[in-house]
């Protein structure tokens, strides 16, 4: 992800306050970026260089990557309500028993744990709506004009004195807080309820109200907590609504209770089921998973109700189709209709068949990381970088990351030299991808399936190397093939080979490199003793 660096003072100035530095890393972390360094408690930085603050912003954000756009954006994150969302019902008439009254209160707890995120999403209050009176009023006040009794307590508390859930908002400058018309604190959300207005068995009317971070999290806790309860109130499955006037004037109703329609296509949910149901049936099935449908051609109509916020697709439509049918009733039949099979991808099963192989022969495999710094990949192997073949990281983070390597042996002589005071000789491998540039590709770059070995003793080992090569092109069931001598810098000369498909003195191609490093290249990754490498392109045997 991009690293942008900001003149911490100025920047403290455009947001119009001072952080600590752990203040403002909460406030990073809150808004989904992350505060990679403060300069100013750097003992290496100059004395005449001032002070720099370096955050970390997703790639996707691209009005996060200048001084101004991440000013602008802090201030309206820090600027705007601290729960800017409210909705509303009444459940009239309700005759709660000990065992419904329990379940009432335990669905509003797995609601606040699970969706809600500890309250931090959405807050629920429950109140006995014949201990208010209405009209609410939604406000957010200071602290220390809050005074109230909070649930099951006789005494009036500050908000020192409340829940757990207080660190959602302890440091909001006012905190949000629900009246009614004579001035009773019905919540302080998303802390806790009011002592006054609390629903107990004998609470015939029921006054729920809800305040959110998130709408779409407010709309569907909303919904949950009203449908699964309304089958108590006097009028089954009646909810009264709640009008609220919004502060710029606009008013809307709350709960929106309406089904949202869907068109699903008949052939697509035959196809995922291996059925041949017509339009009529499988409105029928759905009928048994609560959905209104009907068919219009070769389409059908579904209504999703509002107890179903899990249903995002036609794919969840043909998931209750298939429940409803029975999974065990499926036919279980391979055909062009039905993928039901899955197997590894072709350069997959290739790079396990190397891998078993080299295991096998006593090779050690292991996994490097896919970065590397520039210098590892070109400079350290005697290689010249010609900008056509490396992806760069834009702002690498540290300069062990600064390419996606172009070869395997980088992290192999890496290894190694992390691994000195293993027994030698050393004998290690890797199949896996490298990344090479590559314009003729929307994302202009492609993945390369390779292996690669190295062999460290105190001698070169250029003929184990060359006999783990062998092996491998012999169980790949390749009889065509040699070496030949190369200059290749990376390696000593006359000790170099390139590795060729096809028949001596015919067409061929190259597909890799064997030898033994040259003692620069050793030397750039402080290894003492020689040193043998063979590296291969996998992808030419599929």
């Amino acid at each position: 992800m991009p690293t942008i660096g900001v003149n911490k003072e100025d920047f403290f100035v455009a947001l119009g306050q001072r952080f600590t530095t752990d203040e403002f890393q909460a406030l990073c972390f809150d808004y989904g970026i992350e505060l990679d360094e403060d300069t100013e408690n750097d003992p290496s930085r100059p004395a005449d260089e001032k002070p720099e603050l370096k955050i970390e912003v997703p790639a996707n954000r691209s009005d996060l990557l200048c001084f101004e756009g991440l000013a602008r954006s802090l201030n309206i994150f820090q600027t705007a309500d601290v729960r800017p969302f409210i909705a509303g019902a009444i459940l009239r008439g309700v005759k709660f028993t000990q065992a419904s009254y329990d379940s009432f209160i335990g669905l509003q707890d797995k609601l606040h744990q699970n969706l809600a995120r500890q309250r931090t999403l959405v807050a629920i209050g429950t109140h006995d709506l014949d201990t208010l009176q209405g009209p609410f009023s939604y406000e957010a006040r200071e602290p220390q004009n809050i005074r109230f009794a909070p649930l099951n307590q006789t005494k009036e508390m500050d908000d020192k004195h409340l829940s757990r859930y207080l660190h959602i908002i302890r440091d909001a400058p006012k905190y949000p807080v629900i009246y009614d018309s004579k001035g009773v604190v019905c919540s302080l959300p998303p802390i806790i309820n009011g002592d006054h207005s609390k629903i107990t068995l004998a609470t015939t009317n029921v006054f729920i109200e809800l305040t959110a971070t998130d709408r779409t999290k407010l709309e569907i806790i909303c919904n949950s907590m009203v449908t699964m309860f309304a089958q108590y109130c006097a009028e089954p499955f009646t909810v009264e609504p709640v009008l609220i006037k919004e502060a710029d004037g606009t008013t809307r109703v709350t709960p929106n209770l309406a089904p949202v329609r869907l068109e699903v296509s008949v052939e697509y949910i035959n196809r995922c089921c291996g059925l041949e149901l017509s339009a009529e049936s499988i409105c029928q099935l759905l009928e048994r998973m609560a959905y209104t449908s009907r068919p219009l051609g070769s389409q059908i109509e579904v209504f999703i109700p509002p107890t179903r916020p899990d249903v995002l697709h036609a794919c969840d439509i043909m998931e209750d189709v298939a429940v409803a049918y029975g999974f065990n009733k499926l036919p279980r039949i391979l055909s062009n209709r039905s993928a039901t099979v899955g197997k590894p991808l072709p350069v997959n099963k290739l790079a396990d068949i190397v891998r078993l192989e080299c295991a096998m022969s006593g090779w050690l495999e292991v996994m490097p990381l896919i970065l590397c710094s520039h210098d590892e990949n070109f400079a350290w192997l005697n290689r010249r970088d010609d900008g056509t073949t490396a992806v760069k990281l834009a702002n690498p983070k540290t300069v062990e990351y600064q390419v996606v390597r172009t070869s395997l042996l980088p992290g192999l002589l890496k290894t190694v030299r992390d691994n000195k005071s293993m027994r030698l000789p050393l004998k290690i491998f890797e199949t896996s991808d490298i990344v090479l540039k590559d314009d003729s590709l929307e994302r202009r770059a492609r993945n390369e399936r390779r292996w690669a070995a190295a062999y460290c003793g105190k001698s070169s080992g250029f003929e184990v190397v060359h006999g783990l090569l062998d092996r491998i092109l012999l169980m790949l069931r390749v009889e065509d093939y040699f070496i030949q001598e190369i200059s290749d810098s990376t390696f000593f000369p006359g000790r170099a080979a390139g590795v060729y498909l096809g028949k001596r003195g015919e067409e061929s191609q190259r597909i890799g490199e064997i030898g033994v490093l040259h003692p620069e290249v050793l030397e750039k990754f402080e290894l003492k003793y020689p040193v043998s490498v063979l590296e291969l392109n996998l992808e030419v045997f599929l």
